[in-house]
């Protein structure tokens, strides 16, 4: 052990900065401060700290370490139970530097001490300069191991707390405090005594303070000074917010005469995967009999050994065919080690990691990651999380098949892995070790730091903690020395540390880029055909890892389906961890009271990497975003591939461990307007991983079926996991189309022709007023030459139209638009001020007609530019007779058809479009009903998750909402058939109708029960269709596309929603509806590849289109 980082003498960390001379002591030189202070001292890293130990507690006896609860053990927390004064200094130079000389009483009733929560980030109480954001940049000058010593907030903690075990009562007894986790480092006294110092902010620190204590009294004072910032900060630039305080647990621990220093678990499988032997490498202070015993998951002993040593002791315990432990199968033992008075308890799990042909195999068989980075985050606390987020984090992740953590970049909450251990997940336990930010300030950042030997044993320290604390975890797969710091020798010493100690795992470090010191290939945010170039290589003897992908920044991310495919194409490619799994908004809220969730500049921060700290699968209240939704589609272990032989669906098993045998299936067709009930689907039970097989879906119908029939399939848990997952929840779903829908042109064929005419014209200077028999009336200004007015028999007084119907190519940018390049396009080509401008407008000549053809060229062009899109549009006005099922009469109906053909032309065109379609204000909406993918939103790259369906919404139009906390285009629905407009009326049932089967057509008439039985009809007030057309979506919004744009945060839309109606429409809403015949894929440009080609809206290219509005 390096006698710099472990020390024991005292005065050890006072480095005099000039000697005095004595015979000049009365003209003798000040210094201020006398001597290098630790936390800006590269040769300090912990002071007086005991050796770094596996996470363990003690307990009395067995039976009590059976529990694993901390509440029974020899073990206070201070955190929970303790009283905490506080007080902030913008510099550990200044304040109250004799602090620790005071009694808690006195302190107590001084002004400039307040209570704080501890665990907890002073930032988020109401101390110091506030959070602050960067995900490179360092905060500070660039001068390691050097940090500002006039701008380092210091902290200063000062807790009274009962000791149990006074040392007149417990002799011979040793009392130990454990840090769990203090950001960025500290210097702690006990009574008025300096105890230590260490660093390390996501490391524990333990010290032994037996000998401060007061061996009578069980009252003592503890003090705890904490820096802002040291010279461990250098290696701690993860992208997340700078925040400082204890955030993790304080401990107060007793140990025995006779105790446990540490102890390693390892299960060695035989190399057929079925014996194994438990090794367990136990440290005693003193010479002691040892009793292990092992217990099976239903608390059977089915081991027991006695061995007695001096120091360390090895057991080696055979066990016959031991269940083995997987993310599937998460199967554990549970392990006890007792000496008189003291005892502890491990969980095992049998498992073995390597790799087999250069592929990674546990247990013999090769696993996909399916994976995502999480970081510690809470949207009040930050970085100290509770234990009950914790496990909501851990358990949602179950919820949608997500298989593995990586633990971004510092190792997690201890009780994270006790969770991964029992819920099954695996672990890539990620050193905290990352220096981005000098990468960026113009030399050679590895020269810094990780190639400079004076920093070794900063880097190999990192590596220690980790791996004495996280050992016996067999949820952890693999160890990775950090992120993001370049790589050189300090990264291969932190590699030889781990193999010296861990042989049964393997080691990740991305800019290892060749894997000269690891065991793979690690690649970030690599397009779908750079892996698959991976793959395809035919010397390699390394598999390849993600260890960041499809960046999930936003709304998005797209194409994740086509990365999950080439994972389980390919047997080199491991899979991979979605960057990453939460926002990290915080709580915060406007002067006038609106809550919403802030990021970097919110608080005054900087310099600041603005909201780039919002790009996780879910919101930062860890609700699920869209994103989430779709990975948990694209992941799922039953894929549905297709129909074959009438009624044989062929699936793949994607489980790596597990066949089929707990999931059970359900059918059932869904068609335009109708639901035809299923059945359940018996599945094989011999379908082994990664294969196929059929499965019969007897009594499905072939003949006669309905136009756009699918057959839907839905796979649930057949029985409680025990865990985490209840019987019945869906854990993948397919569809399969049946039948074509109707062609367009089938639904624009006019009534026959009567006597009298269905439509009349009348043309003014700049109106165009056309009539119906009917009794609608539409507009059209020739000024323009945009329709602008459509009444409804129903009310010719209103227009429904609040703003004309107009073409629209652009969409307001997503995260995944602004930073990549489409986006940046986008601006350049002045796409978002394109409008549309009138070159001719003509309608057929005469009064009155059985149908009016209205042809309109226009050009939709910005300024500046010369670039433009030339229209050719018909508006063609005729009756059809209903053939609405809903519809109670057979009367005729009017119908518009809109067909228009695009030619881009000129120079400088953008590369791709947003949209392609027609956009509108929309008066007096409350309800919008479809036929499409649903419920929630989608897009051409991310819509798997979405089944087509019948849905409406039943609490307003706000449902088709998805409120990203930094606004962008959302809503979308996309793979439309049909959309249709309604007003107020009726009583809606909560939610939005679900797929399910079982459910009925809601009918259009329901009565509200507060008028006597009477029926309310919802009215129509538009109904889109789009026929075959494949791709078609919708959006309807309570705001503009100028003002999502705009806003920077929800609260600000909510100020620009449309204001309230007209009388007639008071129950209703203005929305900005777009019916979109095309619409640009959303990619993972804001950290990744840009939108797929397949999925980009290209903008060179010439396209025709219709769509009919009744």
């Amino acid at each position: 052990m390096n006698t710099s980082t472990y020390h024991t003498n005292m005065s050890d960390h006072a480095i005099p900065m000039r000697s005095k001379n004595k015979e000049t002591s009365t003209n003798a030189t000040k210094v201020h401060p006398r001597s290098t202070p630790d936390w800006n001292n590269l040769k300090v890293i912990h002071r007086n700290t005991l050796p770094p130990r596996a996470s363990f507690f003690n307990y009395h006896n067995e039976e009590a370490a059976l529990t694993r609860d901390p509440a029974s053990s020899m073990s206070h927390s201070l955190g929970q139970s303790g009283k905490w004064l506080f007080q902030l200094s913008k510099s550990p130079l200044e304040g109250s530097l004799d602090f620790h000389t005071r009694d808690f009483a006195l302190l107590n009733h001084f002004t400039d001490w307040r209570h704080i929560q501890v665990p907890g980030m002073w930032q988020l109480q109401g101390f110091g300069k506030g959070p602050q954001y960067t995900n490179v940049n360092f905060p500070f000058p660039v001068n390691p191991p050097h940090v500002p010593i006039d701008e380092d907030e210091c902290g200063r903690y000062v807790c009274r707390f009962t000791n149990p075990w006074p040392a007149k009562k417990y002799p011979d007894e040793q009392i130990r405090l454990r840090f769990e986790g203090v950001d960025a480092a500290f210097t702690l006294w006990v009574n008025g005594h300096e105890v230590g110092y260490s660093q390390g902010s996501r490391n524990p620190s333990e010290f032994d303070i037996t000998g401060y204590l007061k061996p009578e009294e069980r009252t003592n004072d503890l003090y705890v000074e904490v820096y802002q910032r040291c010279d461990g900060s250098y290696i701690e630039d993860q992208d997340q917010w700078w925040l400082s305080g204890i955030f993790r647990d304080v401990w107060l621990l007793r140990f025995p005469k006779y105790h446990f220093q540490d102890f390693h678990v390892q299960t060695i499988l035989d190399d057929n995967y079925k014996d194994a032997v438990l090794q367990v490498d136990v440290k005693v202070k003193e010479s002691a009999e040892v009793v292990l015993k092992l217990f099976d998951a239903d608390g059977k002993q089915i081991a027991t050994k006695i061995q007695e040593g001096n120091g360390s002791i090895t057991f080696a315990i055979p066990v016959t065919n031991p269940h083995k432990w997987t993310a599937e199968t998460p199967y554990l033992y549970t392990m006890t080690l007792s000496l008189p008075g003291c005892a502890v308890s491990q969980r095992v799990g049998f498992r073995r990691v390597e790799l087999l042909d250069g592929i990674f195999c546990v247990n013999g068989n090769p696993i996909k990651i399916r994976g995502v980075n999480r970081h510690e985050h809470h949207p009040d606390f930050g970085r100290a999380v509770p234990y009950e987020f914790l496990q909501h984090d851990l358990r949602l992740m179950k919820e949608h098949n997500i298989n593995a953590i990586r633990t971004s970049h510092y190792i997690n909450d201890y009780r994270l892995y006790d969770l991964a251990d029992e819920l099954g997940l695996w672990i890539l336990d990620e050193a905290d070790l990352e220096c981005h930010g000098l990468f960026v300030v113009g030399a050679d950042g590895t020269k810094f730091t990780s190639d400079n030997p004076e920093w070794e044993e900063a880097y190999v320290d990192r590596a220690r903690q980790m791996v004495m604390r996280d050992f016996n975890h067999p949820s952890i797969i693999i160890w990775s020395l950090g992120n993001e710091s370049g790589y050189g020798r300090n990264h291969k010493a932190m590699a030889k540390y781990i193999r010296d100690n861990d042989t049964s795992r393997l080691i990740h470090y991305e800019p290892d880029w060749w894997a000269q010191s690891t065991d793979m290939i690690s690649r970030m945010y690599f397009s779908v055909k750079d892996m698959e170039g991976y793959a395809k290589d035919r010397n390699w003897s390394k598999p390849v890892v993600m260890c960041e992908y499809i960046h999930a920044m936003g709304n998005g991310p797209g194409n994740i389906k086509e990365y999950i495919d080439i994972f389980y194409k390919y047997p080199r490619l491991m899979g991979g961890f979605v960057w990453e799994w939460a926002n990290h908004g915080l709580r915060t809220k406007t002067e006038d009271g609106k809550e919403y969730y802030g990021y970097g500049g919110d608080f005054g921060d900087d310099p600041n990497d603005y909201n780039f700290v919002m790009d996780g699968l879910c919101h930062s209240d860890h609700t699920p975003t869209p994103g989430l939704i779709e990975y948990k589609k694209a992941i799922e272990p039953v894929q549905t591939l297709g129909i074959e032989g009438g009624n044989k669906v062929r699936i793949i098993n994607r489980y790596d461990f597990l066949g089929l045998s707990h999931i059970k299936c359900r059918w059932w067709l869904v068609a335009d307007g109708s639901e035809i009930p299923g059945g359940d689907a018996e599945i094989p039970q011999d379908i082994a991983p990664h294969t196929e097989a059929l499965l019969a879906i007897d009594g499905l119908p072939r003949k006669d079926l309905p136009p756009d029939t699918h057959l839907n399939l839905e796979f649930s848990l057949a029985h409680d996991t025990g865990t985490w997952g209840s019987a019945g929840h869906v854990i993948a779903t397919g569809q399969i189309a049946l039948t074509k829908p109707t062609a367009l042109n089938a639904l624009t064929q006019p009534i026959s022709c009567s006597s009298s005419p269905s439509f009349t014209t009348k043309a003014t200077q700049s109106r165009l007023r056309i009539l119906s028999k009917t009794g609608s009336a539409w507009e059209f200004d020739l000024i323009s030459g945009r329709l602008t007015t459509w009444r409804r028999p129903s009310d010719v007084a209103s227009n429904i139209l609040a703003s004309p119907l107009d073409f629209s190519l652009y969409r307001a940018q997503t995260d995944n638009d602004s930073h990549c390049d489409f986006g940046r396009n986008w601006g350049w080509r002045r796409l978002h001020q394109a409008k549309t401008h009138l070159v001719q407008i003509e309608w057929d000549d005469g009064a009155q007609a059985q149908e009016v053809n209205v042809r309109v060229k226009s050009r939709i062009a910005p300024p500046v530019m010369n670039w433009a899109v030339e229209v050719d549009t018909t508006y063609r006005f005729f009756l059809t007779s209903s053939t609405d099922k809903d519809e109670q009469d057979s009367r005729a109906k009017d119908v518009l058809s809109i067909k228009a053909h695009f030619k881009p032309v000129g120079n400088l065109l953008p590369r791709a479009w947003g949209r392609l379609g027609l956009v509108f204000t929309l008066t007096g909406v409350d309800k919008v009903k479809w036929f499409g993918r649903g419920p929630g939103e989608s897009y051409r790259d991310s819509k798997m998750s979405q089944l087509v369906g019948n849905w409406e919404t039943s609490k307003g139009v706000e449902e088709l909402e998805t409120v990203y906390e930094f606004p962008q285009d959302n809503g979308n629905r996309t793979d439309v058939r049909w959309v249709e407009f309604l007003s107020a009326g009726g009583h809606h049932r909560q939610g939005h109708k679900e797929q399910t089967g079982h459910a009925e057509n809601e009918k259009e008439g329901v009565s509200d029960g507060k008028d006597g039985g009477k029926k309310h009809r919802s009215k129509r007030l538009l109904r889109a269709r789009y026929g075959d057309l494949e791709g078609a979506s919708f959006q309807a919004l309570g705001y503009t596309t100028v003002d999502l744009d705009k806003a920077t945060h929800p609260y600000e839309l909510d100020r620009k929603r449309f204001s309230s109606m007209p009388p007639l429409f008071q129950n209703g809403r203005k929305v900005e509806v777009h019916l979109d015949w095309m619409h640009h894929g959303l990619g993972t440009g804001s950290c990744g590849p840009e939108t797929l080609d397949e999925y980009t809206l290209h903008a060179n290219r010439e396209r025709e289109f219709e769509i009919l509005l009744d």
